[in-house]
Order: C-alpha cells, then structure tokens, then sequence
C-alpha cells in the first residue's frame, strides 16, 4: 500500500511494550485517615519538600488534590514561621 506524500505513517504504534507497568499510588493522608496536617512538625514537612525548599507535586508523592492543597498551606506556614526554610542550599535533609 503506497502512501501519498503528505501523508504520515504512525510510528508510535506498540509505544505501551516498552513500558513498565506503574503500581497506583495511593494518598498517604487517607490511608492513615489523617484529617489535619500540623504545620508545626518541620520533620514530617520536609519529607514533601525536595532538597531546594520546593514543594514535591502530586505526580511524585502520590497525595490526592484535597491533602496537597492542605499540605502546601502547611509548608507555606511553616516558612512564614521560619521552621522550614524558602529556599535551600542542597544540604535541607
């Protein structure tokens, strides 16, 4: 079958083989029925801040929409409070 000039074949067709199949990522607050996040726990904070002071999204930590608004208010009251720093060096953990 010849294609016409303009037109393009899709290359992209078994894009899915080469993947690895992904595990579902669950939200950590609802697992553990956590209803409020403290923003006066600077340990617990930090492990949804990455090693530049900023904050992880969801594709990485897996938190659902509702506890990743509530979590970035948190860290946004702990940096006001000065308990987590706006901007690191790289050495935050």
């Amino acid at each position: 079958m010849a294609l016409s000039p303009g037109a393009r074949r899709n290359i992209f067709i078994n894009i899915d083989s080469w993947e690895k199949p992904r595990r579902k990522r669950y939200c950590w607050f609802k697992k553990h029925n956590i209803r409020y996040i403290d923003y006066k726990d600077p340990e617990f904070l930090k492990h949804f801040v990455d090693e530049f002071g900023k904050i992880k999204p969801r594709r990485y930590t897996g938190t659902s929409l509702k506890y990743q608004r509530r979590l970035a208010q948190a860290i946004k009251r702990a940096r006001h409070m000065a308990l987590l720093p706006f901007v690191a060096d790289g050495n935050f953990k």
